[in-house]
């Protein structure tokens, strides 16, 4: 959903209904309206304010002002208030964002605030964004004897000048993925992966895949760094997937990632493994265009996301309610006698075989299933039909040909996908799709997205297929575009999330 309200710069015509929120909000310590003329007005201060976009007229329902001035290092948060009808939606977050960016685009190295000691959803707000509890003092506010806390956010930057390097690590599954940047310029992208190791199980064993990571991750760093003849003094940045993904392996990607933030002084930012899959694409086009509706398929994820902003609105719009696309590969792959990976070996399969012998089901593509399930997928049915289509076949002492069941059940995954995805685009007025995940190597479904979004006028993107599957280069891609738009470091506090929504790209 599109947000209720329109932020824009705050304007003398504001003033009147700025000063009714003013004394609504603090009371007693309301600005009179002199001060507040000059604050919104001056030539070193930044104002913003807030609307609601459903009221006739311009309806005021937050505030919010930054004071720099020029040569100073240091800015500082003047006043921010959210109607009190209008709390907890997201309003005062959006504010202080905004505040956030325009302090950074001064290029201010530290943002300042005061807030009462007995307000503490303000202050889990200001925590959130990274700001730290620095001084208290006391009685500040009077006349209701009330202390204030005083926060201080610092930015995190290249001591060089120029553009980040960051160093991205990836385990959440079965693939150890370390990654640099420079900005928007890849680097190093170097991937270590233990599918063989789990093939003889059919499927990723969480606990082989943890031990697999700790093995891999020195020496992958070290091909990282020779790659991008770089050593680890020269990274200005940490990034490290802490979710969602196997719990296990989430943890010792944190754990390496915390011991090189300590070891190298440097700042860390914990960000989300499904929004990397999406930032990836700056390091191919140099910027990411949105909105953009994002498919990603893998063996432990099927989502659909529509992105109206990488770092600040990223929506989940359906997933999987039961096998994901790449499970559900894996497991026909089993019942056709084909060896663990599936996807490659079904898409293998499948050649020459008719796509259309067999009409295997749709999962969630029914009109009572599309009313509530519209973006959603499923693939357990599906699964279940080719198996027991397959054994009705041995029983009756059928020959059965492996190329026409393959080349049938990849239609259907690859039917369902790409139709709820250039739905969302027509549905949302998205002209662009963006694939993702390590499905995508799947030539029926790349060439079915093709087809469908040259159909629809819609701009299919399909990164190198080394950025699609899990890497560390969309980590550390992730992570540069936080610290390029002036996102504090996240905290050492932070710990493995198995199932981070995808609204949280940044942990802090």
């Amino acid at each position: 959903m599109s947000a209720a309200y329109l932020i824009r710069e705050a304007t003398e015509a504001d003033l009147a209904q700025i000063m009714d929120l003013e004394n609504d909000c603090f009371g007693n310590d309301a600005w009179d309206q002199d001060t507040m003329h000059f604050e919104v007005v001056a030539h070193h201060t930044y104002y913003i304010a807030a609307f609601d976009k459903a009221a006739v007229n311009e309806t005021l329902i937050g505030y919010a002002g930054l004071s720099k001035i020029p040569g100073n290092e240091q800015a500082d948060i003047q006043t921010i208030a959210v109607a009190e009808s209008a709390r907890g939606k997201g309003i005062g977050k959006a504010l202080m964002q905004e505040l956030l960016k325009e302090a950074r685009r001064l290029q201010a190295e530290e943002l300042f605030l005061e807030v009462r000691a007995d307000n503490p959803a303000a202050q889990n707000l200001y925590l959130a964004l990274g700001f730290e509890h620095i001084d208290t003092r006391k009685r500040y506010y009077q006349p209701d004897d009330v202390d204030a806390w005083v926060m201080r956010l610092q930015f995190a930057r290249s001591t060089t000048g120029r553009e980040p390097i960051v160093l991205g690590i990836e385990t959440s599954c079965d693939e150890t993925g370390i990654g640099i940047v420079r900005g928007n310029t890849l680097l190093a992208n170097i991937i270590s992966s233990s599918m063989e190791e789990h093939a003889r199980f059919g499927g990723v064993v969480p606990e082989i895949a943890a031990r697999a990571h700790l093995e891999a991750l020195r020496p992958t760093l070290h091909q990282a760094l020779a790659k991008a003849n770089l050593s680890l003094k020269d990274i200005d940045a940490i990034a490290v997937t802490n979710g969602p993904g196997l719990g296990g392996a989430l943890m010792v990607g944190v754990g390496a990632a915390k011991a090189l933030s300590v070891a190298l002084e440097k700042p860390i930012y914990a960000v989300n493994h499904l929004v990397g899959h999406v930032g990836v694409d700056i390091l191919e086009r140099g910027q990411l265009e949105t909105p953009t509706v994002a498919l990603l398929v893998s063996g432990g994820h099927t989502s659909l996301l529509l992105v109206r902003d990488l770092l600040d609105d990223v929506e989940l719009l359906g997933e999987t309610i039961d096998d994901a696309a790449g499970e559900a590969f894996d497991k026909i792959a089993r019942v056709l006698g084909l060896k663990y990976p599936g996807g490659p070996e079904i898409d293998k399969a499948a050649v020459g075989g008719d796509p259309k012998a067999i009409r295997f089901p749709r999962g969630l593509t029914l009109p009572k299933d599309m009313e509530k399930h519209r973006y959603d997928f499923s693939f357990s049915g599906l699964k279940t039909a080719v198996a027991r289509w397959v054994e009705k076949a041995e029983a009756a002492g059928e020959e059965i040909n492996v190329a026409d069941v393959a080349a049938s059940f990849r239609e259907a995954v690859a039917d369902v996908l790409v139709t709820k995805a250039v739905n969302a685009c027509l549905d949302h007025k998205v002209p662009r799709l963006l694939l993702g995940g390590g499905v995508v190597a799947n030539a029926r479904l790349r060439e079915l997205a093709q087809q469908k979004c040259d159909e629809h006028g819609i701009e299919l993107r399909i990164p190198a297929l080394s950025l699609c599957t899990d890497n560390g280069a969309m980590i550390a891609a992730l992570g540069a575009q936080l610290i390029m738009a002036g996102r504090a470091p996240s905290s050492l506090h932070f710990g493995a999330d198995s199932t981070l929504p995808v609204t949280s790209v940044q942990t802090h």
